[in-house]
């Protein structure tokens, strides 16, 4: 039986747009959508839970939407609660 198959894996939705956001902060919507494997919709709802959340700002470039990262805020679990969505990006982005 292979991971998906069995229902959890490591990283939320939530954590893969914010990291795709952290690759490419111009990217579309739907590129994001492309690049975690879930429906634009799915990602426009985690937009703005993240920016709501304080974790991203949007603004308008053209035709395009480029966001900003808030890489200050800290996890949401309180057993990360310490740790800051840097350190969670680093360790992801880090080659």
């Amino acid at each position: 039986m292979d991971q998906q198959a069995r229902g959890w894996g490591f990283l939320t939705n939530h954590a893969r747009v914010l990291l795709a956001i952290a690759r490419r902060p111009d990217l579309r919507l739907r590129d994001i959508a492309a690049a975690c494997a879930i429906t634009e919709r799915t990602v426009q709802s985690i937009v703005t839970d993240l920016e709501h959340a304080g974790y991203l700002s949007r603004e308008r470039d053209g035709r395009r939407t480029r966001y900003s990262l808030h890489l200050n805020g800290t996890l949401r679990h309180p057993a990360e609660a310490h740790l800051p969505v840097r350190e969670l990006l680093r360790l992801l982005t880090e080659h």
